[in-house]
C-alpha cells in the first residue's frame, strides 16, 4: 500500500512514522508513506498558502491552487508496481466534518492500493478542494486539534496494523478491540502475583477451550459495562449469550 500525505507540516510525522508498527510496516516494503508538502505548491516566494475568506470572518482559509497541484503531483508519483495513473486513489480530507473514523473504515481503507491523506488547517480549506477532490473526509471525534496532521497519523497507524503481514500473527489484530465491535479481553504477564493481585486462576490451567471462553465472556462483560452502545449493536451468538447467563 502506498500512502500520499498532503501537509504543511511534514516534520510532525517524522517520530511516530520512524518507529512501532509503521517503521515495521516500511521496513517490510507492505507501506510506503510520502510526506509531500503543501506549501512546495505555493505561487509566491513567500510560499503563502491562506488566505482571508470572502464575506469576512475569523480566521484563515487554505488556499485552493497548492492543494490541487499537490494532489495531481502526488497522483503521478510510482512505487514499484503502484502508479498513480493507473489507478486512481481514494483523497481523504482530515477534518472536524467528516465521518468519524473506527475500525470498520480502517479495514476498508486497508483494501486499497493507494491513499492519498490531506491535512486540514487553519480556519478550514477552500470548498473547491471537496467539491473536486475529495472522495472521503474522515474525523478522528469531536474535538478540535490544530490541524489535521495527528488525525492522519492515527488513521495510517490504524490502517497499517490491518495490512496482511505487518503484525505477523494475524490474530493480533483480530483480537484487538473495536475489530469484532467488542472490547478486548483483560491481559496478564509475569510476575503471578504482584501487590497482592493475582492472575485469574483460569489462565494458567492450559486448558485452552476454558480459556477461549473466559476471554469472550470478559470481553463482552467489558463491551456491556464500559461501551453500552457498542454492545446493543452487537450480534450476539449462542454462546454469547450462555456465557453471559453464567455466573
Amino acid at each position: 500500500m502506498r500512502i500520499d500525505i498532503l501537509t504543511l507540516f511534514p516534520e510532525m510525522f517524522e517520530g511516530p512514522f520512524g518507529s512501532s508498527i509503521i517503521k515495521r510496516a516500511r521496513g517490510k516494503g507492505l507501506l510506503y508513506t510520502n510526506l509531500i508538502n503543501i506549501r512546495d505548491f505555493a505561487h509566491d516566494k513567500h510560499r503563502i498558502v491562506d488566505d482571508y475568506p470572502f464575506g469576512g470572518g475569523a480566521g484563515m482559509v487554505m488556499k485552493p491552487e497548492p492543494v490541487f497541484e499537490a494532489v495531481d503531483y502526488a497522483k503521478t508519483l510510482k512505487t514499484g508496481s503502484l502508479s498513480g495513473t493507473s489507478e486512481e486513489p481514494r483523497v481523504i480530507l482530515l477534518c472536524p466534518q467528516g465521518r468519524v473514523f473506527n475500525q470498520e473504515t480502517a479495514r476498508a481503507l486497508a483494501g486499497e492500493r493507494r491513499l492519498i491523506l490531506i491535512c486540514g488547517h487553519y480556519e478550514g480549506i477552500d470548498e473547491r478542494v471537496r467539491e473536486k477532490l475529495v472522495t472521503d473526509e474522515i474525523s478522528i471525534g469531536d474535538f478540535v486539534l490544530t490541524g489535521g496532521e495527528i488525525p492522519a497519523m492515527a488513521v495510517v497507524d490504524a490502517v497499517a496494523r490491518m495490512i496482511p503481514g505487518v503484525l505477523g500473527e494475524e490474530e493480533s489484530f483480530k483480537n484487538d478491540s473495536f475489530y469484532n465491535g467488542f472490547l478486548e479481553y483483560p491481559h496478564y504477564t509475569r510476575p503471578r502475583e504482584y501487590a497482592g493481585m493475582a492472575v485469574p486462576e483460569i489462565l494458567l490451567s492450559g486448558d485452552h477451550e476454558k480459556i477461549r471462553k473466559w476471554r469472550r465472556k470478559m470481553s463482552l462483560v467489558r463491551t456491556m459495562e464500559r461501551r453500552p452502545d457498542l454492545f446493543k449493536m452487537a450480534e450476539l451468538t449462542a454462546e454469547d449469550r450462555k456465557l453471559l447467563e453464567e455466573d
